[in-house]
């Protein structure tokens, strides 16, 4: 049995990591023919091999192919065609496919790198909780977050004290505790949900998308309306998808009905807000936001979300691990039939 992977420069410039884990993979199960074409390449895949006769299962990755193409493959049995972003080919040529019984196989759901951006998101809420980002910036310039000492050096309630870095303006301090409210309960909604909950917060969640047992595994408090799950939130997550169903489905009126100094973690994508009224309410101090995603990206050096007492920043990178790669990789070879090695 012959296995041919054909990768392009363009699908490696988004997941540098999945396509040789993709290999490995395979070779464990016999030999594999693996091109990795030229960058500028745009030949498309039967004019990039030789004897492609054989072949009775591919892998095609950002190479170029087309109906005419397939049916060169005569022995073909299955295959899988991905872009940087989604399948490669459209759905006629998909059913053509299925008419010669070739198995075709695509990523059941973005599971891949749920992981990687509920733990991210995680570890954002633990910063925006602890202002832990800001403290490390601050100890490389002066001494200042060392002196513990309270104003006037008398010791007074409510006010800095011994080894107390945080802002208590804002919701701060333990996750333990905390009402946590998130929007949606997917694969990294409901993720970041069971690591809040096994922190000992008070987690509920609104996903009118999402099935019963979404919310169960998580160990979350299921609300059936959007407005019940702002008004006490202390840590206020959205974690859904952008589409068309979802732009800005957290409105104007949902972000001003967040109590004053709650924290706002942001990692799918920010639109799904209404950020103009995030941005209002954390430049007035009345919120505080950790985000990976923005509204404008990448972020100007002027934006003046930047450096804030109370926002944590990252440059939207919380999805692409070398885990979510090789994860990329095994949701799809694990839909291939196992091969015994010849």
């Amino acid at each position: 049995m012959r296995s041919l992977i054909a990768v392009h420069p363009n699908f490696d410039a988004v997941w540098p990591f999945a396509a040789d884990h993709f290999h490995e993979l395979w070779k464990k199960q016999g030999p594999v023919d693996f091109l990795r074409v030229d960058h500028g390449e745009n030949r498309m895949l039967s004019e990039l091999i030789e004897d492609y006769a054989t072949v009775r299962r591919v892998a095609v990755l950002g190479v170029t192919v087309t109906p005419a193409c397939i049916e060169a493959f005569i022995d073909l049995e299955e295959a899988t065609f991905q872009g940087s972003y989604g399948s490669n080919i459209d759905s006629e040529f998909d059913s053509a496919l299925a008419k010669r019984g070739i198995k075709v196989y695509n990523h059941p759901s973005e599971g891949f790198w749920g992981a990687s951006v509920s733990e991210f998101g995680l570890a954002l809420t633990l910063c925006g909780l602890r202002r832990i980002p800001q403290l490390h910036h601050e100890i490389l310039t002066g001494l200042k977050p060392w002196d513990y000492d309270p104003p006037e050096g008398k010791g007074k309630p409510g006010v800095r004290g011994h080894q107390f870095g945080d802002d208590s303006t804002f919701t701060s301090g333990t996750l333990e505790g905390k009402r946590v409210r998130i929007v949606g309960a997917g694969n990294i909604a409901s993720r970041y949900a069971s690591f809040a909950t096994a922190l000992g917060a008070d987690v509920a969640a609104w996903d009118p998308f999402a099935s019963e047992p979404c919310f169960h595994r998580s160990g979350t408090r299921r609300l059936f309306h959007l407005e019940e799950l702002v008004h006490d939130a202390e840590v206020f997550a959205p974690m859904v998808p952008l589409n068309e169903t979802t732009r800005e489905i957290v409105n104007s009126s949902h972000i001003n009905a967040l109590p004053k100094g709650c924290l706002v973690v942001l990692v799918t994508r920010a639109n799904i807000c209404d950020m103009q009224a995030i941005r209002h309410r954390v430049l007035s101090d009345e919120l505080s936001l950790a985000a990976d995603v923005w509204d404008v990206e990448p972020l100007p050096l002027s934006d003046p979300l930047l450096g804030r007492h109370n926002v944590v920043h990252t440059p939207h990178n919380a999805g692409r691990t070398i885990d979510a790669n090789k994860f990329w990789s095994e949701k799809l070879v694990m839909q291939f039939i196992p091969r015994d090695i010849d």
